[in-house]
């Protein structure tokens, strides 16, 4: 019984070490969805929302898998929110985290597995797929700033930032389409 505790408790650890990390990647995305917003880079602001509520449901979904094993979700932030980014930072910034997160989630991944728990390891699976897409599209975006410049930008300078009623977020927007 205690073995089987423990094996919980590893897993409960991992999840919340994700948990934090998607709490800290909401509080960034959200605050340079609002400075995106306000330099009147509409189209880069609605998809920076849209991939925070995909952080929200992937905060969301280790908080369930926490409370199933038995554990408290964390409500703290993995890192300080960088504020005040220039547009051209943002996605270089964002590129390096994705990847990070890509990083940790697959250790974290094989802790479930070395702890007997497959249903987990398999929802990292599911999130790192995810995480996958935010860092192409940040990646793209980052790749069209530094080769086109301000030209990509003016392109992209006064175009609606509403993501109207949609609660999807980016993946599953996307895939829609």
């Amino acid at each position: 019984m205690a073995d089987r505790e423990a094996r919980k408790a590893n897993v409960v650890t991992a999840l919340n070490k994700a948990r934090s990390m998607e709490l800290h990647a909401i509080h960034q995305y959200m605050n340079q969805h609002y400075n995106l917003d306000n330099m009147d880079y509409g189209e880069l602001a609605a998809n920076m929302k849209l991939i925070a509520i995909d952080e929200m449901r992937h905060c969301e979904m280790f908080a369930e898998r926490i409370k199933e094993l038995g554990g408290e979700p964390t409500t703290e932030l993995a890192g300080k929110v960088v504020k005040g980014q220039d547009v051209k930072a943002i996605y270089v910034s964002d590129v390096e985290s994705e990847d990070d997160t890509i990083f940790v989630y697959n250790d974290l991944r094989k802790v479930c597995v070395d702890n007997g728990d497959i249903l987990t390891a398999k929802l990292f699976e599911t999130i790192i797929e995810e995480e996958q897409a935010h860092m192409n599209y940040f990646d793209n975006i980052s790749g069209h700033i530094e080769t086109l410049g301000d030209t990509f930008l003016s392109k992209i300078a006064g175009t609606p930032s509403s993501t109207g009623g949609t609660t999807k977020g980016f993946v599953i927007n996307n895939a829609a389409n």
